[in-house]
């Protein structure tokens, strides 16, 4: 496993343009989010998004989310892209830790969509949000560490969690830690609560009713 320093108010080019090959040769990335840290690989190529699922020992039933650098971005991974809701909630908690389950666009991996749905949010951490700018398209953000075993807030603990089998760990500092995020769908206008996180449904409720 490579491991590379970031500075988190200043990640640097070449470290960035390092993950992203390796993300480009269908590889796994260890990056922090403004929750914990979580494992990148590219949404669209099936064979990378497999190896995520058997890093993790995950079943393939289970949802993972995906993050972009913005909502732009954001919006390229929903089918139709963002309607007004969607749009206010983006406004409103984007970057932060609400993510949003839309309608997949084609072109995601199949394994990442088995009810043609994916989850998608905008970080409040740089580092994120600058390794999927740098990639050019939205990467996952399961979190990096076996399932069913404790969250790796650190770079640290993600090497002791899971080794070898990460091929690349932006270490950019402790992650904050704390609730992940909210997970909220709209359907036919509604709120739909799937996890409560750092984001308190009440002030979901607030700009959707």
């Amino acid at each position: 496993m490579a491991r590379e320093r970031f500075d988190p108010l200043a990640p640097d080019p070449a470290g960035l343009a390092a993950a992203v090959a390796v993300l480009r040769r269908g590889g796994v990335v260890a990056y922090p989010t403004d929750t914990l840290y979580g494992l990148a690989v590219d949404p669209r190529n099936d064979e990378a998004v497999a190896r995520l699922f058997a890093v993790k020992g995950r079943g393939a039933a289970s949802a993972i989310a995906l993050i972009a650098a913005d909502a732009t971005m954001a919006e390229q991974v929903a089918a139709e892209g963002f309607g007004p809701l969607e749009r206010r909630l983006a406004s409103a908690f984007w970057p932060g830790p609400l993510t949003m389950v839309v309608p997949a666009a084609r072109g995601m991996a199949a394994a990442l969509t088995p009810h043609g749905t994916l989850g998608v949010r905008v970080p409040a951490h740089l580092v994120a949000r600058a390794l999927s700018a740098a990639f050019g398209a939205c990467i996952t953000a399961t979190s990096a560490n076996l399932t069913g075993r404790p969250p790796s807030v650190t770079a640290d603990d993600v090497a002791a969690a899971l080794g070898a089998l990460v091929d690349f760990l932006v270490d950019a500092g402790p992650a904050p830690g704390g609730a992940p995020s909210t997970v909220v769908e709209l359907v036919e206008g509604r709120p739909v609560l799937h996890r409560a996180g750092a984001v308190a449904w009440d002030r979901v409720l607030e700009f959707v009713e």
